[in-house]
C-alpha cells in the first residue's frame, strides 16, 4: 500500500537520488537547492513515497508567489524511476491538496525523464498541458562523456575549440579554483554586465546556491584572471556523477581572449579527477530553431563534443481560472524573448 510521507533525513534524500541516477542527475531535487530555496524565502516541502517501508518515490516542492501567479514547483520532480502512474498520481493528489491549502493556481512539474517514456495522451488525460515557458530546465542539454582519456576529449572537440584551448594555455592566463562565498562577487559583476548586454532577467539565488552547495564541497567557482583582472568566469556544480555547468560570464572588453574554453577545459580535467563520469553543459537551443537566444551558446557548448538528451517538456496541471492570466504572460514573454 502506497503512502506519502515527509522525508527530514538529508542522508536518506540524497542516498535515494544518487541510487535512481542513470545519465542525469535531478539538480533541482537536490537537498542543498532547496536549501537555497530556503534561504531565499521560498516554502519547501519534501515527501516521499513509500510502499510499504521501502521509499520508491520523491519530490521537493516549492512554493512559487510571483506577480505572474502562485503555483507549485515540482521541478526536475518528481523523481520516480521507473516511471510509474500510481505512484505520480499519488504525488500529484498530494499537490492538489497542498495546493488548496496554499492558494496555489497551478502545479508546474518537469521530471527527469526522456521524452520517448513518457505517454502524452495519459497525461493529457490527467489534465496536465505544456507549459507556455521556454525551456529553462535543460530539458534539451547537452551532455559529454568524461571517462575517456584528456587526449580523446581533446582530439573529439571541433577543430577550432582546440586550437582555442592551445591558445589560451599559451597566454598569461591565471584559473583560480575557489568555494568561497565571498569570491562569488567576482562573477556576479560579469553576470551582472551580460545580463545588461544580453537583455535578459539575471538568475536570482547564485549567491544562495554557492552557499549552500559549497558547504558540501558541491559547487566550485572558475575564474579566469588575465593582466590582474578577473575576466571570466563558470559556475560548476559537482554531484552524483555529474558535473554540471551552471553559469558562466565574461567580460566583453576581453572577449578576443579565449578564457572561456580555457575554463571549460579545466572543468572538466577537474571533474574527472573527482572520479565524474559525465560532463552536463546544460541547456541549449532546439534543433529546429535558427533565431534561438542561445544559438550562440550552444555552437559553444557543442564543439567540446558530446551528445543531445531531451527530457520532457514542463508541464502545468491548471487548478482554477487564475491560471490562464500566468498562461498569457508566460506566452509574452516567450514570444517577446525569442524563445
Amino acid at each position: 500500500m502506497l503512502k506519502i510521507e515527509t522525508v527530514a533525513s538529508k542522508k536518506t534524500w540524497e542516498s535515494f537520488l544518487s541510487a535512481q541516477e542513470v545519465q542525469f542527475y535531478p539538480f533541482f531535487q537536490s537537498w542543498n537547492w532547496g536549501e537555497a530555496q530556503r534561504q531565499m524565502a521560498h516554502s519547501i516541502w519534501r515527501i516521499g513515497v513509500y510502499d510499504d517501508t521501502k521509499l520508491i518515490a520523491l519530490c521537493q516542492i516549492v512554493k512559487i508567489a510571483a506577480k505572474r501567479g502562485t503555483y507549485l514547483h515540482f521541478r526536475h520532480g518528481p523523481v520516480l524511476l521507473p516511471f510509474d502512474w500510481e505512484v505520480f498520481d499519488a504525488i500529484v493528489d498530494y499537490g492538489k491538496k497542498l495546493a488548496s491549502e496554499e492558494r496555489a493556481w497551478f502545479l508546474r512539474m518537469s521530471p527527469v525523464v526522456p521524452k520517448q517514456y513518457i505517454d502524452f495522451p495519459m497525461l493529457k488525460k490527467r489534465g496536465f498541458r505544456n507549459a507556455p515557458m521556454h525551456n529553462m530546465d535543460a530539458e534539451i542539454c547537452w551532455v559529454l562523456d568524461i571517462t575517456k582519456p584528456e587526449d580523446q576529449l581533446l582530439k573529439e572537440m571541433r577543430k577550432t575549440h582546440r586550437y582555442l584551448i592551445r591558445k589560451a594555455e599559451s597566454l598569461d592566463i591565471e584559473i583560480i579554483r575557489t568555494k568561497k562565498v565571498s569570491d562569488i562577487n567576482d562573477f556576479l559583476n560579469l553576470y551582472s554586465s551580460l545580463s545588461a548586454r544580453k537583455h535578459f532577467v539575471a538568475h536570482k539565488g547564485l549567491l544562495e546556491e554557492f552557499d549552500e552547495f559549497g558547504k558540501d564541497d558541491q559547487e566550485i567557482l572558475f575564474l579566469a584572471k588575465y593582466q590582474g583582472k578577473i575576466i571570466s568566469g563558470a559556475l560548476i556544480a559537482f554531484v552524483g556523477n555529474n558535473a554540471i555547468y551552471r553559469h558562466g560570464a565574461s567580460d566583453n572588453e576581453y572577449r578576443d581572449i579565449p578564457a572561456s574554453y580555457l575554463l571549460q577545459w579545466e572543468a572538466i580535467k577537474e571533474a574527472k579527477k573527482m572520479g565524474k563520469t559525465l560532463y552536463n553543459f546544460w541547456g541549449i537551443a532546439p534543433p529546429e530553431t535558427k533565431n534561438h537566444p542561445w544559438q550562440g551558446l550552444t555552437l559553444f557548448k557543442t564543439g567540446f563534443g558530446g551528445r543531445k538528451i531531451e527530457f520532457l517538456h514542463a508541464q502545468d496541471l491548471p487548478l482554477n481560472f487564475s491560471y490562464w492570466k500566468t498562461y498569457l504572460i508566460e506566452r509574452i514573454v516567450k514570444w517577446k524573448k525569442g524563445y
